[in-house]
């Protein structure tokens, strides 16, 4: 079967560049009702198509009526099944790929060039601006408004500017800090203080909880919006209604998987449903949560109670999250007489949260709707997800729905009381001067030690400014006077370093105030130190609840006023648009950037062409390969040719020439250099682009695409890459070790660039060059010394023995502290100037890869012999120059450990990446180990030379690891 094409229009283009056709057949509706049906150049622009479109519609009835040809545009159905306005008509019939060769003629409405520029952002951000204008939700209207206020604003100081204070201001490598938030001015009165928060679940009863009858399928659960909504303030209790689609009066559910419960042939299920709901403040619960009543085992299942929490809506934080969990309470019982092993398994089946307060700060009040999701994260406590989106699923149709009626206390909106009404409720502590233990991120703190921290909070801030994140771990956010000791402190709390800020931004910080402060410490960061945390910052902006924030504000400022940094904001959001939880607040800072940055447009749009371009190619040689599956020399031919041809085409050339590179915006493509241009023999053929520069002096420029390679691989490897860069910038400064940081960018679901490096060679190929047989080229430890004297003489030689040393040294480092697995000989390669570096980084924090339940690595970092005839430049008795390599990665790792913290912060800011193997703190504790946090130097440095050891000793499994890969390579090729 051959892959799934992303619409028709990609079917038929991919055809048509097989069989050599230029032309295509589109319908054309007219809004006088006529319809005519011609051919096209598929290479044709917007504009060139309605020229032929006109001279074609004046031999057909009512021609008159459609008067001027500028006053209509067309309109299609895109890729996304919704309806887009072409008013750019500079674009390519090929480019607009509609989902079907229609294109409909409507008559265009004022305002021709607000809907050009909102044509051309929708087109660059990957959502239309329609859609966001659709949106029944007052955030999104007063963040758009106020966004483009400010970006108005922007646009006309740009306009007053000189040409030297346009470049200063864009390009300039220290910029002036953005502004902070406004408070709400509101309080809270005594009377509603002590009223209790309650929350009634409401579903239809017309609707039905489906569960599968298959053993192996997950119950499935749809609950949907009630036909008559009862309103009252004192919450009487709805009715939740469901049928269970049967076909016995008792059917066996599905279990959840082997981890949580035993095998379905030992074990008969009796299924009820549950929900239950609570409280949170960052990870932190604020009292005890509520559960629903079990349902019964008949056809119906109602319940009819409130849940109320034991905290009082005056002690809510303002950050305060509603989590909610359905799951099924599955009665375990043996087959066998037996009974002792009976019991209860919970299988979770869906989760959903909300704020408490809405993005003004008032209580949330009334019926609200709220879609789940059904993707658990591994080991929730409770079931429920407080680090999960609050965003509402979009994909309603077969998704759970619970239906919630929060009480009103008053007549009055409560608003939450901003902070010189809340700094007056607080009380006065003295203060005892003690001392403060300093721990790594992920160090727990027992409630004797809150108490003491809290206690000792102006001795923390006078001597231990940068323990505030333990401190905010002490407050008791369920208390309203830790709430207003805290904020008033934090007006006088000197400023941290940004790097210590960065941990304030964690989910376990969702204190409107704390960020804020977080955010003004970050304003201190230079454009270069800024441009290494973007990654992160960026998924930061997921803990955000408001698409109003700080964060948002910083990041847009500083964007605007820097080419640089707004080219990689836009692409670490553009590239994430694919998922549902962010769409809408990353295509609403998206378009915020867009209209603040207007000259950038049609730089990222270039760009944006030529990877649809480049995706077109692929799955061209995709489908080229199937039909030709059957001979590997005849694919080889077909495809290769078929991608040259296609290459060589007009619009591909245009689209793909003269653009700024994604990877590295200050590097202009000039031109692709097609004959060098080929796809790599892997499953997803990743293209290899080879670009002519000019500005490199005739060398040519290698960029990798890849489409459809893994969920978050790319993101992974950029993940890595920037740990990489970090770890180069502190072992610089000691001059220890080389990395060889390469450009990595995702640019879309499963699709982004790596860039080539240059004049570099894998060990696999430079030892199966160097050996007849296969199996025995692993062994040959002569074999990468000999191919740094071919490259190199002379002192180059020396050189090159010196930079090999000091880049092993830096990778083993790295790939021990970071846990880097699947370390074989064809994702290690060597620079012909002597640099070693690692590529294909799909496994990390300690995930070794294992066949048949044996680990296939077996040592800490790669070390083999063959590097170390390297590094002792041939002779087996110099001791000295290996001693230097050994010195160079022990200093090298103090190093490291010294900067432990930030790592850890780095990482556990991704958590919600979606990275596989990066989902729970858990997971970051690797880093805590290998780092050896918590220990000495001696004691680190003792356990590294433990693994230094015992890499050195475990080499010969490597290489024997790496003649198996060998030997089945030679065999593939």
């Amino acid at each position: 079967m051959p892959p799934a094409m992303t619409n028709l229009m990609d079917l038929w283009a991919a055809h048509s560049q097989l069989s050599g056709e230029d032309l295509v057949t589109v319908d054309f509706l007219l809004p006088t009702g006529i319809y005519i049906q011609m051919d096209v150049p598929r290479e044709a622009t917007i504009q060139h198509i309605k020229l032929l479109l006109w001279k074609q519609a004046q031999s057909y009835p009512l021609f008159p009526s459609l008067g001027e040809m500028e006053g209509h545009m067309f309109e299609c159905v895109n890729q996304a099944a919704v309806h887009e306005e072409l008013e750019d008509e500079t674009r390519r019939l090929c480019d607009v790929r509609p989902f079907w060769p229609m294109l409909k003629l409507v008559t265009r409405n004022c305002g021709r060039a607000e809907r050009l520029l909102d044509s051309k952002i929708g087109v660059l951000i990957g959502k239309g601006l329609h859609e966001l204008d659709a949106l029944q939700d007052q955030e999104v209207k007063d963040f758009r408004s106020k966004m483009f206020r400010i970006s108005e604003e922007k646009m006309q100081r740009v306009q007053l500017m000189t040409w030297s204070e346009w470049l200063q201001a864009c390009f300039s490598p220290q910029l002036e800090p953005g502004g902070g938030a406004t408070p709400v001015t509101d309080g809270v009165n005594d009377k509603q203080a002590e009223a209790s928060l309650k929350v009634t679940m409401h579903f239809d009863q017309s609707q039905y909880i489906k569960a599968c009858l298959q053993a192996k399928e997950c119950p499935h659960l749809t609950l949907v919006q009630v036909s008559t909504v009862q309103a009252m303030f004192e919450k009487e209790i709805s009715a939740i209604g469901a049928v269970v689609n049967r076909k016995s009066s008792n059917p066996p559910l599905p279990l959840p998987p082997k981890r949580r419960g035993p095998s379905v042939s030992q074990t008969v299920c009796v299924c009820v449903i549950q929900v239950r709901a609570g409280l949170f403040h960052g990870t932190e619960l604020l009292c005890k949560p509520a559960v629903s009543s079990e349902s019964s085992g008949r056809s119906e299942h109602v319940w009819n109670r409130t849940l109320e929490f034991d905290i009082t809506v005056s002690d809510l934080p303002r950050m305060a999250r509603l989590c909610f969990a359905v799951y099924a309470v599955m009665d375990k019982v043996k087959k066998q007489k037996s009974t002792k092993n009976s019991g209860k398994v919970h299988y979770p089946v869906a989760w959903v949260n909300t704020m408490v307060f809405d993005y003004k700060g008032q209580l949330k009040t009334g019926d609200i709707i709220l879609h789940s999701w059904s993707s658990f994260p591994d080991e929730l406590e409770e079931m429920l997800n407080p680090i999960g989106t609050i965003q509402t699923n979009p994909y309603t149709e077969n998704t759970t729905a619970l239906h919630i009626h929060l009480p009103d206390y008053n007549p009055h909106t409560i608003l939450f009381p901003p902070f010189d009404k809340v700094r007056t409720r607080g009380k006065k502590f003295h203060i005892e001067l003690k001392e403060i233990m300093e721990r790594d991120p992920l160090s727990q703190l027992c409630e004797n030690e809150k108490d003491l921290i809290w206690t000792l909070r102006y001795d923390c801030m006078e001597n231990f400014p940068q323990s505030l994140p333990k401190l905010l771990l002490s407050v008791k956010w369920s208390k309203h006077e830790d709430m207003a000791q805290l904020q008033a402190l934090l007006q006088i709390w000197p400023k941290l370093s940004p790097r210590d800020a960065l941990e304030l931004l964690d989910f376990n910080y969702p204190d409107q105030y704390v960020r804020e402060y977080a955010v003004g410490c970050l304003r201190d960061m230079s454009d270069e130190e800024l441009s290494q945390y973007l990654l992160q910052l960026v998924q930061v902006l997921r803990y955000e609840p408001y698409y109003d924030c700080a964060l948002t504000r910083f990041l847009l400022n500083r964007a605007q006023c820097n080419r640089n940094i707004g080219h990689f904001l836009f692409w670490h959001l553009r590239s994430e648009m694919h998922m549902p939880a962010v769409a809408v607040q990353f295509s609403l800072i998206l378009e915020a950037y867009c209209r603040g940055s207007i000259p950038h447009i049609e730089v990222l749009k270039k760009q944006v062409e030529a990877l649809s371009k480049l995706k077109s190619v692929n799955e061209l040689i995709k489908l080229g390969t199937i039909k030709n599956a059957r001979s590997k020399t005849k694919e080889a031919m077909l495809t290769k040719e078929a991608m040259m041809t296609c290459l060589r085409q007009s619009g591909y050339t245009e689209t793909l020439s003269d653009l700024h590179s994604p990877l590295n915006p200050s590097v202009l493509l000039s031109g692709i250099n097609v004959e060098k241009c080929r796809y790599m023999d892997s499953k997803m053929k990743p293209l290899w682009i080879v670009y002519n520069n000019k500005l490199l002096g005739g060398d040519t420029l290698g960029i990798i695409f890849k489409n459809g390679d893994g969920t978050r691989g790319l993101d992974l490897t950029l993940t890595w890459c920037i740990s990489m860069v970090l770890m180069m910038i502190h072992w610089n400064k000691m001059c220890l070790c080389r990395i060889v940081p390469y450009g990595c960018l995702a640019t879309g679901d499963r699709s982004g660039l790596i860039e080539v490096v240059s004049s570099a060679d894998t060990i696999a190929n430079i030892q199966l060059t160097s050996s007849n047989v296969a199996a025995a080229a692993a062994f040959n430890k002569d074999a990468l010394l000999n191919w740094l004297k071919e490259k190199n003489s002379g002192d180059a030689l020396e050189k090159a023995i010196e930079e090999f040393t000091l880049s092993c040294a830096g990778y083993c480092v790295a790939t021990y502290v970071l846990g880097i697995g699947d370390r074989h000989s064809d994702n290690i390669m060597v620079r012909s100037t002597g640099q070693l570096f690692h590529i294909d980084f799909g496994h990390i924090l300690g995930n070794f890869k294992s066949k048949f339940g044996i680990k296939r690595e077996r040592v800490p970092f790669i070390l083999t012999h063959d590097f170390i005839h390297v590094i002792q430049q041939g002779k087996t008795g110099n001791t000295e120059k290996f001693g230097s390599f050994r010195n160079y990665c022990e200093q090298a790792y103090l190093i490291l450990r010294r900067n432990g913290n930030l790592f850890i912060t780095l990482f556990a800011l991704m958590l919600t990446a979606g990275l596989p193997e990066l989902t729970s703190v858990k997971d970051i504790q690797y880093l805590k180990d290998s780092l050896a946090l918590g220990k000495t130097d001696d004691e680190a440095l003792k356990q590294f030379r433990q693994k230094f050891d015992e890499a050195l000793r475990e080499s010969w499994t490597t290489k024997v690891n790496w003649m198996a890969h060998n030997v089945v390579k030679d065999n593939r090729s």
